[in-house]
């Protein structure tokens, strides 16, 4: 009676409540961390996104080492060895709480910060973290140990997992970060991670004192033996690309919505959250039933998104356009999780399920930030993946080369290949723009006869696809494009109507979606300010307004664009441009595109790096004028608007020196931060939020602050009749802004 006792498997709730629970806190701890920590450091190497990308691939490499550590320890040990190791490993881990930077913490200013910012990383939060990413697959093979009536399948607890990551995904931008700085969400993460430690003592606790049934271990081993045999190559070979395939289009859809849809701030939070929602859902016990209904509808939903999605963006608006990407996403990741999850093996091989998963994770953020960004001069990985995505459909695996199978790859090649020979062999191919469009939504419409087919309906897709952004780029007469860390550059060659109604040539810079300048090519209009830098505006009304007093002034520009400012220079001005991205100056120094900075500055100075780090660098009390013109796409990098920012540009400037702040955003009130921070520092802050009072070719509404120590210094604008200059609006809704401290959501419009 005793021995049969034994056997009976344990059914008490409270057990998965302890797991589910420890995996849930873990999930969230990790997903707390990794946009804490990344704000910690943004004062140290500035906000470009090489930094984001570089705590990326440290996030991913450390989880993947996590799962390794678990893979190891669970199939290597005993129950009670793999406790007291990780036991130990946690009590090392203490040594690195409270959160914090390494004391005297500097970055190197004469190299490559990527391998010092890797190591900082991993002193501070390296064990920490390191024990987090254990936690998911470890606490589930612990629970498939401890004889519950559910441990022969713990996959289920991978939903708890997933959710408390998305939880933690939606809370830290919308409650964590508006209501609790820096200093107090590292210390409340220590907090956190201790009761982490606690639940997993719990569960160490409850697989410790399980007492399996020998007879019955025994069965279990000859029933997973046979399994092992089973799990062959090609099975892990698939595992990783159901992982990895999602991974990237995840990465790739982020960057392409933020590069060619809108530069919306949070934007990416949606993908993310659909990438962790298909977790939960296919992991869950509904995805027998939701699995096959996935697949039946993902071709049903993809005809719209091929036909229309790459092919002219400005002919819908920017969420309809969003959100045909985001359901062809949700499709594509839920086949390719719910096959994950359908081909989950036996607990024996948990922990190298898991493995497979981290590392396919690991591979796909390496490929997105490492390699496409040298191969690619725009987000090409992006449909590359989504075909990758279609290609795994189920029903692959039976394929035979055959006839059928030779006609799905020619008939798409010679799709191609037509479309390309009638680009090489018509002069103006966009005259029949409206037919060629037709003809691809007809294509498109036959695709959807080969969805039983993943090889044919992939490489048709792709066709349409690629013959789509060809039209696209062909469509925008683009003459020069590059990709870098720092987003996709484009030149474009534009048509306006000039004053007298005749069309005339211009070319406009485009960073993303977002036009960062334009110059006139017509000989007597090259040095005409055009944009956001018009001489109607209120940069030329600022230069006008001091154009005597301005002779001598020392004046640093922060964001270089096409390089329209510097034909507000005079002869004894000293200037100095700040420019991030080294291809932004290579583009604005060549005359072939823009020919502002050769004309009318050829001897301005020009500083490559992050304008903190370049301006901490420079004496104290040097400028006269310093104009703050730095944007990523739309977005001003949130650590140029702190008050510790603002301290720094001020003491870089003359007692009585003019700030000029850019801060035109089609979604963000930019002035509410500046506006506050003014008020904070006790600073003379006007406003002017410019509109054209009449048509002027390419002279576009902006807005524009100006700051100074003392009244006086601006109260000559304020008094001009040149522009609406208007003395900054009081705002109390909202704290200053500082480098602990940072609401996106209270600004948003």
């Amino acid at each position: 009676m005793n021995h049969l006792s034994k056997a009976l498997p344990d059914r008490n709730f409270s057990i998965i409540f302890l797991f589910a629970a420890t995996l849930f806190t873990s999930a969230t701890l990790m997903f707390v961390l990794q946009p804490l920590f990344g704000k910690i450091l943004l004062p140290l190497l500035g906000g470009s996104p090489a930094v984001w990308n570089t705590c990326m691939v440290f996030y991913q490499s450390i989880l993947f080492l996590g799962y390794l550590y678990a893979h190891f320890l669970s199939t290597r040990y005993s129950q009670h060895r793999q406790i007291l190791i990780h036991t130990a490993l946690i009590l090392i881990s203490f040594l690195a709480l409270p959160l914090a930077l390494p004391e005297n913490t500097v970055p190197p200013t004469d190299s490559n910060p990527t391998f010092w910012l890797l190591w900082t990383l991993f002193l501070a939060i390296g064990l920490p973290f390191f024990v987090v990413s254990t936690t998911a697959p470890l606490i589930q093979k612990w629970f498939a140990q401890v004889g519950h009536h559910t441990s022969h399948d713990p996959y289920y607890l991978y939903a708890a997992s997933n959710t408390g990551s998305l939880i933690a995904l939606l809370s830290y931008p919308f409650l964590l970060e508006p209501n609790i700085g820096l200093a107090n969400q590292k210390s409340d993460w220590s907090i956190g991670y201790l009761l982490l430690c606690l639940l997993i003592a719990g569960c160490a606790f409850v697989l410790w004192k399980s007492q399996q049934n020998i007879n019955q271990t025994k069965i279990d081993d000859t029933e997973t033996q046979s399994q092992t045999n089973n799990l062959g190559l090609a099975t892990q070979l698939h595992w990783l690309a159901l992982a990895l395939v999602p991974s990237s289009l995840l990465l790739g859809l982020t960057n392409f919505i933020s590069t060619d849809i809108a530069s919306v701030p949070l934007l990416w939070i949606i993908p993310l959250t659909i990438y962790l929602l298909s977790f939960v859902i296919v992991f869950s016990k509904w995805n027998d039933k939701i699995h096959p209904l996935m697949v039946k509808l993902q071709p049903m939903f993809l005809l719209p998104f091929i036909a229309y999605a790459f092919i002219n963006p400005a002919d819908l608006p920017y969420w309809a356009y969003l959100i045909l990407h985001l359901i062809a996403f949700f499709f594509a990741v839920m086949v390719c999780h719910g096959e994950l999850a359908k081909k989950r093996p036996h607990t024996r091989h948990l922990t190298t399920f898991y493995l497979i998963m981290s590392f396919a994770g690991m591979l796909g953020g390496m490929f997105n930030t490492f390699v496409a960004p040298f191969v690619f001069n725009a987000v090409y990985e992006y449909p590359i993946m989504i075909i990758a995505a279609l290609l795994l459909r189920p029903g692959l695996k039976k394929l035979s080369l055959n006839t059928d199978l030779i006609l799905q790859i020619l008939v798409p090649a010679l799709l191609i290949v037509s479309g390309v020979i009638l680009h090489a062999t018509i002069e103006n191919l966009l005259q029949y723009f409206d037919l060629i469009v037709i003809s691809l939504i007809i294509l498109t419409c036959l695709t959807y006869l080969l969805r039983s087919r993943p090889v044919g309906f992939a490489f048709m897709t792709g066709a349409i696809i690629f013959l789509a952004l060809s039209l696209h780029d062909l469509s925008s007469h683009t003459i020069f494009q590059q990709r870098t860390f720092f987003g996709v550059l484009a030149v474009r060659d534009a048509v306006l109507t000039d004053e007298q109604g005749k069309p005339e040539n211009y070319h406009e810079l485009f960073h993303g979606t977002t036009k960062h300048g334009a110059q006139r090519l017509v000989t007597n209009l090259t040095q005409i300010p055009l944009t956001y830098y018009s001489r109607p505006g209120p940069m030329g009304q600022l230069f006008k307004e001091y154009d005597t007093a301005n002779q001598d002034w020392n004046i640093g520009v922060v964001g270089l664009g096409a390089g329209a400012l510097a034909c507000y220079a005079k002869d004894r001005q000293n200037w100095t441009l700040y420019e991030i991205d080294p291809l932004m100056v290579d583009i604005a120094s060549n005359p072939a595109y823009f020919s502002y900075l050769s004309q009318c500055a050829p001897k301005a100075s020009i500083r490559i790096g992050d304008a903190r780090l370049s301006l901490e660098k420079e004496p104290d009390q040097q400028f006269n004028l310093l104009i703050m013109d730095a944007f990523s796409s739309d977005s001003v990098p949130t650590h140029l608007l702190t008050k510790e920012a603002l301290e720094l540009y001020f003491r870089k400037m003359k007692p009585n020196g003019i700030l000029a702040f850019h801060m035109t955003n089609r979604h963000l009130s930019l002035k509410k931060v500046l506006s506050i921070n003014a008020e904070a520092l006790h600073l003379a802050a006007l406003i002017q939020e410019y509109k054209p009072q009449q048509d002027i070719p390419l002279v576009v509404a902006t807005d524009w602050v100006v700051m100074a120590k003392h009244a006086e210094s601006i109260k000559p604008l304020s008094l001009s009749r040149l522009g609406n200059w208007q003395k900054m609006p009081l705002y109390f809704d909202m704290k200053p802004w500082t480098d602990d401290f940072t609401n996106i959501v209270n600004i948003w419009k």
